[in-house]
């Protein structure tokens, strides 16, 4: 897959493009069900394929006050999206300047203009351009006068039909899994663990006083993360290679009562050495548990231990 970044340098395709837009947070699911379609248009045409997205939401642009949280930053976004086959990705620079762009001159721009679109995939309530003034009837009627076909399409399930409601795959519905715990429908949506990443940073050490050493992961804040309690997961360390960890994410409610925020520490297990300050990624498997206050240290060290073992049963030897 090749990234662009500079629509005003790069070769316009001579062959045209099929052509999806959108934030593409997560590369969940039913984004690869968006992608599949522009695939197969491209290869009924002739045509390469191209996905048009931002290098930030742009919910944090136009409502920052109430952005959603993201499940991917933006590294993750294009390692997942190169995982999907397309020829091109986009990655247009948003800022107050793009949120106030016509939706026509988006169209004429980006679409024509710098990806020769020959056909345009996008779900059925798709809206862009200024004040979400542009949706799939705008493009139909722009395409007939201007050469491209457009495709809406409707969310789907996991099972890549069209679903509704709370079966329809959408970042707006992994977040929610995500915040109420419900890690396993938040994987299940996603089509893949969950991942967060962030550099190892120094703590209090509390938990290598308990025979239990963590690496600190210090996730930036516009990150996702899931709802606090005790998962089984991976640890991959930056040559690849995927260690079985026992993660808490929380407040640490048995030594601090007014915890500012919640805190990601990953034992992992059956491991010795020194982590800190190397970037992390994270892949929560199964929640374990909720967060609990406990009555004693000895009484939080016994549970440690369960956990331990439980999180060493769901991960057995298969790294992810």
């Amino acid at each position: 897959m090749q990234v662009l970044r500079d629509i005003e340098t790069w070769p316009r395709p001579t062959r045209g493009t099929a052509v999806t837009i959108g934030a593409y947070d997560g590369v969940h699911l039913g984004h690869r069900a968006v992608i599949a379609s522009v695939r197969d248009l491209a290869a009924a045409h002739g045509l390469a394929t191209a996905v048009v997205t931002f290098d930030r939401h742009p919910a944090a642009v136009v409502r920052p006050d109430s952005a959603p949280p993201l499940l991917t930053d933006l590294e993750q976004k294009l390692e997942l999206l190169a995982t999907t086959g397309v020829d091109y990705t986009l990655v247009l620079h948003f800022d107050d300047a793009r949120s106030k762009e016509p939706a026509e001159e988006f169209v004429t721009e980006v679409l024509v203009g710098s990806l020769n679109a020959r056909a345009v995939v996008v779900g059925e309530d798709f809206h862009f351009g200024h004040r979400r003034s542009g949706n799939v009837a705008l493009l139909r009627d722009m395409g007939a006068k201007l050469g491209f076909e457009v495709l809406g399409i409707d969310l789907v399930g996991t099972d890549g039909r069209p679903a509704a409601g709370e079966e329809r795959v959408s970042s707006t519905a992994i977040r929610k899994a995500l915040r109420h715990g419900d890690l396993a429908r938040a994987n299940r949506l996603l089509g893949r663990f969950h991942e967060v990443r962030g550099a190892v940073v120094g703590g209090d050490k509390r938990a290598r006083e308990l025979g239990f050493p963590t690496a600190n992961i210090a996730v930036p804040s516009e990150i996702c993360l899931p709802a606090d309690g005790i998962y089984a997961g991976w640890y991959l360390r930056p040559d690849g290679l995927a260690r079985p960890a026992a993660l808490s994410l929380g407040r640490r409610p048995t030594f601090y009562e007014d915890a500012e925020s919640s805190l990601l520490e990953a034992h992992l297990l059956d491991f010795e050495g020194d982590l800190y300050g190397e970037p992390a990624r994270v892949r929560f498997v199964e929640r374990l548990r909720d967060e609990r206050k406990f009555d004693s240290v000895d009484a939080l060290v016994e549970q440690m231990e369960r956990d331990c073992r439980q999180a060493r049963r769901i991960l057995g030897a298969t790294p992810p």
